[in-house]
């Protein structure tokens, strides 16, 4: 049995619900949960989730940008810190990703870097990642 509970829902006029908040125990963080419904031309309903990164990850994230953009000792970094808010340029951004695929050992595609503004973008790359490999060499 599996269950989710979220701080925040959305509902639309439309047949979709959105839940979007912090999973309320922690164990579980939830990013974002989206419902659809039957249309007119009667598609099947689908379901997507999508889990925010580990603390951990966005921790170590949040520590190789502080070190890469030598950010100033008592400035704060959290998952929702955009890059070009600590300064950083395109350049910085690209040996943010090269430290964060040496650190992680996984390889980020050029599309993907380009996406990635904030700390939790970036967190959650690595997790897709790191686990589609995992799934590969298993």
């Amino acid at each position: 049995m599996a269950s989710i509970s979220a701080k925040a829902i959305s509902i639309s006029a439309s047949p979709r619900v959105s839940l979007k908040g912090q999973g309320a125990n922690g164990i579980f963080p939830l990013k974002s949960v989206s419902f659809s419904g039957k249309r007119r031309n009667f598609a099947p309903a689908r379901l997507t989730v999508s889990c925010a990164a580990k603390p951990e990850t966005v921790a170590k994230v949040c520590d190789i940008v502080r070190k890469q953009l030598a950010v100033v000792e008592g400035t704060e970094i959290n998952g929702e810190t955009k890059f070009t808010a600590l300064g950083a340029d395109s350049l910085d951004t690209v040996e943010i990703v090269m430290n964060l695929e040496e650190t992680f050992d996984i390889s980020v595609e050029e599309s993907s870097a380009q996406a990635i503004e904030t700390v939790q973008d970036a967190a959650d790359l690595i997790e897709d990642l790191v686990a589609a490999k995992a799934n590969v060499n298993n």
